[in-house]
């Protein structure tokens, strides 16, 4: 049927006009809206992955790593915007109450993502526990052959100090075909060592080396960072207090605490780091503070990259 061309250019200048009128209602709303607090910036995700399942035409692959990708995006932002220090032990202040449901309805609609569970795994201790060890489980139940999990699971158990959760799921990891050896080295310490700084290292360092994300594995290279200073420290800390002792002072710089330290087995067999200008360096290439007052190492606050929790 052929139109009339009048009323086709009034049905086209009707159209503009509602989109032009659309237009000036949304920047009326815009100028007008109110300042939220921080706590409502995020807005809640529109589309659960589990309702999408099964309608998404075998895209649920496609949809599951878009909402990964988020979830990364989402944190990223939230560090990026925030002021001061990072502690990556207390993620609340950012308050990143997206980051489970991002990561369940990834895991809804791909239940063997992997990934996606060990970054929360990693990331969410220091926002909810509880949410923590949802999404571990979660994946446990869904991969209960992904000895990683269960690896996960005992480090999140392990930071709550809750030593005999962590034996257990360390002990159930074991099980499991193909699991490392050091599930059954970790259930052991769990028994008889689960807060020393031995403990905190190798599980630092089987989280670093297992990492699938570079947030994970940037995570857990500064902890064990945190834990080489803090043997650097305990050792210069010995040598100040042995400097004193000798000469009734503090050293008043670190060259003439070189003498004392320079036969110091750190562990790992490591040793001391020096800068081009003297300065005892730690493990992020930071000068430490001599503190003559007190006559006791300190980390540079402002300018170093470790963990200060």
């Amino acid at each position: 049927m052929n139109r009339n061309p009048k009323q086709l250019v009034l049905s086209l200048a009707a159209v503009a006009v509602c989109f032009g009128l659309i237009y000036v209602l949304t920047n009326f709303i815009e100028q007008r809206r109110p300042v939220l607090p921080e706590s409502y910036a995020d807005e809640d995700l529109a589309l659960q992955g589990a309702r999408l399942k099964g309608y998404s035409f075998g895209a649920e692959g496609l949809i599951a790593d878009w909402y990964w990708m988020q979830s990364l995006q989402y944190i990223g932002d939230k560090v990026l915007k925030s002021e001061g220090n990072i502690n990556l032990e207390n993620l609340k202040p950012l308050n990143p109450r997206l980051l489970y449901p991002l990561l369940d309805n990834a895991t809804d609609l791909d239940p063997q993502f992997t990934a996606a569970y060990s970054y929360g795994a990693v990331v969410l201790p220091a926002i909810d526990p509880r949410q923590a060890i949802a999404i571990t489980e979660k994946g446990i139940r869904a991969n209960p052959n992904e000895w990683r999990l269960y690896q996960h699971l005992g480090y999140i158990y392990w930071r709550l100090g809750d030593y005999e959760k962590a034996f257990e799921a360390y002990s159930e990891g074991a099980k499991i075909k193909d699991a490392p050896p050091f599930f059954r080295m970790m259930a052991a310490r769990m028994k008889t060592a689960g807060g020393s700084r031995e403990t905190s290292r190798a599980m630092y360092r089987q989280l670093f080396d297992g990492a699938e994300d570079k947030q994970t594995k940037e995570v857990a290279r500064l902890r064990l960072a945190q834990l080489d200073s803090l043997d650097e420290r305990e050792a210069l800390g010995a040598a100040l207090r042995q400097f004193k002792e000798k000469n009734n002072r503090c050293a008043g710089n670190w060259s003439e605490l070189f003498p004392l330290i320079k036969n110091v087995r750190l562990p790992g067999d490591r040793d001391f780091q020096i800068d081009r200008a003297g300065n005892l360096v730690d493990p992020t290439g930071v000068p430490y503070l001599l503190d003559k007052t007190a006559c006791d190492v300190r980390l540079d606050a402002a300018k170093t990259k470790i963990p200060l929790d």
